[in-house]
């Protein structure tokens, strides 16, 4: 009837050839699950039956635009796709798509500040003063932030700033080519659309919206990592296993799997692991797949604020009513709380007598609060109800209940999809954890601070690092028993070529030694560069040698290497020949130098870190390793959930210092940026001259600090900035004793009946103590102290007791 057959075959073909093809395809995205023609060809992989998902959320005769599919494949077959479709459609009919980056307020600042020769401290101080919120304007920024509006009216240069970013502010900054999107014609791009070549791929000129208003289609090709993560993990349990897993047809009753999630451990666990969502996911104990739906739509900044009501209705300590009870069948399964779009649809169909195309009408009107289009639809809402025999005041409450959800109400299609590739992760890390984990590690080979919070992960679940061995080591992590060998291709100064070189090599049997790799391997390849950062991050360890004997004595083993390689080549009679029968080159004739061994290894601490310089983090061991269980009690927080914090927070961190930066102010004096690795990560850490002065000698001394200091988000970096303000040496801070007990009580996510929990929990736990409880809400901060009656005992079983109750972190032992 609408004319879209063509268009879902198309996207069944290409979906089609990945699978053929062995290229993960996401089993959906956005409201495409909804349909079951996609489900049946094949295009989605959710049963839309089973999960209550409407087709008229996808598509329905009242939308005058076309359907939109949007598919996820695996990073790696991302571009196997494309070059797929452009040669089945002609490599003049298809292209990817022009996209255009802004100038936003910040930005604009930023450049227009550059133009004025003002110095970039002075407009990034500007820029700073407008908040992070999305989208924000500068006339909007300014009614907000007093000091941007002061700041214009009292100085005539920041005036001129802010008068000429507003004229530029908005207009396209630069282009780039669109993440997803690619256009599919029928005939030559160039008849419709103007082109351009960066990077030697086609982009239209026109961006997406301009290219649906010519007439073209496009496709959003997607490349999610998690999907690589997947088939690397069942690659993996096959080669380590021999068992083959069918990941599209789990259980989805798995006990193990909700257990792990229930846990918290959900690194790694897609849509999952933000420190907030572990902490819901540890308080919602999610006992089925619904459960983890509901979960990626709560975990939202509009329906957060139904976190504690939601929880404490599947728990059963509040009771679960429903205004009809035709709406039982509705809300049941988000325990009488409207949470989807799909439900607001369905409450209007049931309830207000309307369509399903007139459903996602209204559904569209109240998500976009569009007041003229809501006054008209509401008597008609009540006259619909008034139909069903439903009593007005009733069907007003409902109504009511309606706008306020349909707000922030997410589509359950959507939900659905990403829910269960987040519990085939699970499912995956529950019961093959080293085979994830090692995936896992591999997705991240170039991030270091994803790699370094993931082998923290994997010291919590019992799985050891391995470090690089010249004998195991593939090109990237690997399984190792029920452990995770490093791989060498994360070795700095250590290419693909060498790795390729050496890999290639031991395929004829492993290195006996030292001079036997040296005799080997292609020293152009394998150059004194590769050899010494193998050296270093211990990669020799298991042929028994010490580092710094190796370190002290390889450059004349390599001379020694390189002569024998030489008469090798002049040698009929060649090394090869006795390298085919598996002999290696200790024993074959050729001149092999004696490393001495009257040397003594490294100290630990100066082992630690050299493997460190080699690698770019701790592997065999960490400074703060020894300090783990005590940690808890001198910091409050760590490089995992700065993320998590406001800006102006004050926190305190510990780690050891990887590097610092020095920079000259415009007074001459001397600043610096600190670079702090703890356990998780590290963190970017600011010290004005002052400060910086002051401590100069604890940032260079080597040993774990802790760092007192206020978060700065305002630098439009990923990840925000500490600004320091105190630093202790973490011994010294834990030789202090505590004297306070502190409960931070976040009351978007705590219950009254939580409270109740804890002051009954904590009562047993009673000393000479002092406790406070810090109720947070919003930015706001009340500290109550507990009296007499609440002196309390500092013990772990206090701590991990009311942090069951209130998430992790929130009791904190102070001095």
């Amino acid at each position: 009837k609408m004319g879209f057959a063509g268009y879902f075959l198309i996207v069944s073909d290409f979906v089609k050839h990945a699978k053929h093809n062995n290229i993960p395809v996401g089993p959906g995205r956005g409201s495409a699950p909804g349909s079951l023609v996609a489900y049946a060809i094949r295009i989605t992989n959710i049963d839309p039956i089973r999960y209550n998902l409407f087709f008229e959320r996808f598509l329905n005769p009242d939308r005058i635009t076309m359907p939109d599919i949007d598919i996820d494949f695996c990073q790696e077959g991302r571009d196997e796709i494309i070059k797929y479709v452009t040669e089945k459609y002609g490599n003049d009919k298809v292209s990817q798509i022009i996209t255009f980056g802004k100038m936003q307020a910040k930005a604009v600042v930023r450049d227009v500040g550059r133009a004025l020769d003002i110095p970039y401290s002075e407009a990034d101080r500007i820029a700073k003063l407008i908040p992070n919120t999305l989208n924000i304007t500068l006339n909007e920024a300014i009614k907000i932030e007093p000091r941007l509006a002061q700041e214009e009216k009292n100085n005539p240069q920041i005036a001129k700033l802010l008068s000429l970013s507003r004229i530029l502010e908005g207009i396209n900054r630069h282009a780039s080519t669109h993440a997803a999107g690619v256009v599919i014609s029928d005939v030559p791009l160039v008849e419709r659309v103007p082109l351009c070549s960066p990077k030697d791929d086609v982009v239209s000129q026109y961006s997406m919206n301009d290219i649906q208003a010519v007439g073209l289609t496009k496709f959003d090709f997607l490349g999610l990592k998690t999907l690589t993560v997947i088939k690397n993990t069942l690659n993996f349990i096959k080669e380590s296993k021999g068992i083959e897993i069918d990941i599209e047809n789990l259980p989805l009753d798995d006990k193990k799997t909700y257990d792990l999630l229930g846990k918290g451990e959900t690194e790694g666990i897609f849509q999952l692991e933000s420190s907030g969502m572990r902490d819901l996911t540890i308080n919602l104990k999610p006992d089925r797949i619904e459960d983890i739906i509901a979960l990626i739509a709560l975990y939202r900044p509009g329906p957060m604020k139904m976190l504690p009501e939601f929880t404490a209705r599947k728990q059963g300590k509040t009771k679960i009513t429903y205004e009809l009870p035709q709406l039982e069948a509705i809300l049941k399964e988000t325990y009488g709380i409207i949470l989807y779009q799909e439900q607001v649809m369905q409450i209007a169909s049931i309830i207000g007598g309307y369509s399903m195309s007139e459903a996602d009408t209204l559904r569209k009107v109240m998500s976009k609060k569009k007041a003229a289009d809501m006054d008209k639809e509401k008597p008609k809402f009540l006259e619909g109800a008034k139909k069903h025999k439903i009593n007005e005041n009733k069907a007003r409450t409902i109504w009511e209940q309606m706008e306020t959800f349909a707000e922030y109400g997410f589509n359950k299609s959507h939900s659905t999809s990403y829910a269960i590739i987040a519990y085939q992760t699970a499912y995956l890390k529950a019961h093959y954890p080293a085979a994830f984990m090692a995936a896992l590690l591999t997705s991240e080979k170039d991030n270091r601070d994803k790699i370094i919070k993931y082998m923290s992960a994997c010291k919590e679940l019992g799985i050891s690092i391995l470090p690089p061995d010249l004998n195991e080591s593939q090109r990237d992590f690997a399984i190792s028993g029920e452990n995770i060998r490093f791989g060498m291709a994360a070795i700095k100064n250590v290419g693909l070529s060498a790795v390729d070189s050496i890999i290639s090599v031991r395929k004829e049997g492993k290195f006996a030694s030292f001079m036997d790799f040296l005799n080997r391997v292609d020293l152009r390849k394998v150059n004194k560069r590769v050899i010494e950062s193998l050296i270093k991050c211990g990669a020799f360890d298991s042929l028994r040698y010490k580092r710094n004997q190796l370190m002290q004595h390889y450059e004349e083993a390599m001379e020694e290497a390189q002569r024998n390689q030489k008469e090798r080549q002049s040698n009929q009679s060649s090394f090869f020949d006795q390298l085919n029968s598996g002999v290696s080159s200790e024993n074959n004739g050729i001149n092999s130098y004696k490393i001495p061994d009257n040397v003594s290894e490294w100290d630990h601490k100066k082992l630690l870190s050299i493997e460190r310089e080699a690698l770019g983090f701790y592997i065999t061991g960490h400074p703060l390793l020894r300090f783990a269980d005590q940690l808890k009690y001198v910091t409050n927080s760590n490089s995992s959930n700065l993320n998590e914090k406001n800006d102006k927070d004050t926190i305190t961190v510990v780690g050891v210092v990887s590097s610092i930066s020095e920079k000259t102010t415009k007074r001459k004096d001397v600043m610096c940026y600190v670079t702090l690795e703890d356990l998780q990560g590290s963190m970017n850490i600011i010290f004005f001259a002052d400060l910086y002065k002051k401590y100069y000698s604890l940032l260079h001394e080597e040993e774990p600090i802790v760092i007192k200091g206020t978060i700065d988000v305002g630098g439009g970096e990923e990840t925000p900035k500490i600004i320091a303000l105190e630093v202790t040496l973490l011994s010294k801070s834990l030789e202090n004793p505590f004297k306070q007990v502190r409960f931070m009580v976040d009351t978007s996510r705590v219950s009254a009946e939580d409270l109740s929990q804890l002051i009954s929990s904590i009562k047993k736990y009673h000393g000479k103590y002092d406790s406070y409880m810090h109720i947070l809400n919003g930015k706001s901060e009340t500290i109550v102290y507990l009296g007499d009656d609440f002196r309390l005992d500092i013990n772990d079983k206090l701590r991990k007791e009311a942090d069951s109750i209130l998430g992790e972190g929130a009791t904190i032992y102070s001095q």
